[in-house]
């Protein structure tokens, strides 16, 4: 059975970051086939995402990155799919702040490939937005999960603690912005875009700053 399946789940709650509270809709990926998946973020209710999987065994929760909206179901999430969860560690200050008696189970480091079947991921550093970013690459189908790195209209929000523009523009502009242009990003927030409809706008995201 073909790897391609991807399902879509949207939850709702509040970001959290340098003192201020924000409320946001929030997307989680399921990526796999009809018997086993990937979930791409564990973002604010369990239950949403364990109904989206279903009686799909769940192989690992995969973190964009740390912060909380993205992570702070993946504990309750892990517990009830049996799923080990998977972050980069330059975001376990991030983590920890969340969830300071459980750590991650695996590290995930630019480069790697996580695979089931005829599915790969790779996993491509993608820091900027938080120092322990990742966008999950899977070349065959020709889509990449960009969490909150790469939006349709421009790059994630910098400014706050842990973030850096030059270095989340360095990010776009040398991990995705080079994959080919009909690959489909699957954002954090918002609407998927195309690589191809985002690349000719970088230099008017630079003029345009954080």
């Amino acid at each position: 059975m073909a790897t391609n399946r991807v399902d879509h789940v949207v939850t709702r709650g509040i970001f959290s970051i340098d003192g201020e509270d924000f409320e946001v809709d929030n997307n989680i990926w399921i990526v796999g086939d009809d018997d086993a998946c990937f979930v791409i973020d564990a973002a604010h209710a369990v239950d949403p995402i364990v109904e989206g999987v279903g009686d799909r065994q769940a192989l690992m929760i995969l973190c964009t990155h740390g912060h909380n909206d993205h992570i702070n179901a993946a504990v309750g999430l892990a517990d009830a799919l049996h799923a080990p969860i998977a972050l980069h560690p330059a975001d376990r200050m991030l983590w920890d702040a969340i969830h300071p008696r459980r750590a991650p189970d695996v590290d995930l480091e630019d480069g790697g490939a996580i695979e089931y079947e005829d599915l790969t991921l790779r996993t491509l550093h993608t820091p900027g937005h938080s120092p322990g970013g990742i966008s999950f690459h899977d070349a065959a189908n020709k889509r990449v999960y960009a969490g909150d790195t790469l939006f349709k209209g421009g790059p994630g929000a910098t400014g706050r603690s842990f973030s850096d523009f030059p270095t989340i523009i360095e990010s776009i502009r040398t991990r995705l912005l080079t994959l080919p242009s009909e690959t489909i990003v699957y954002t954090g927030h918002g609407d998927t875009t195309r690589i191809g409809d985002e690349a000719p706008h970088l230099d008017e995201w630079i003029t345009r700053g954080s």
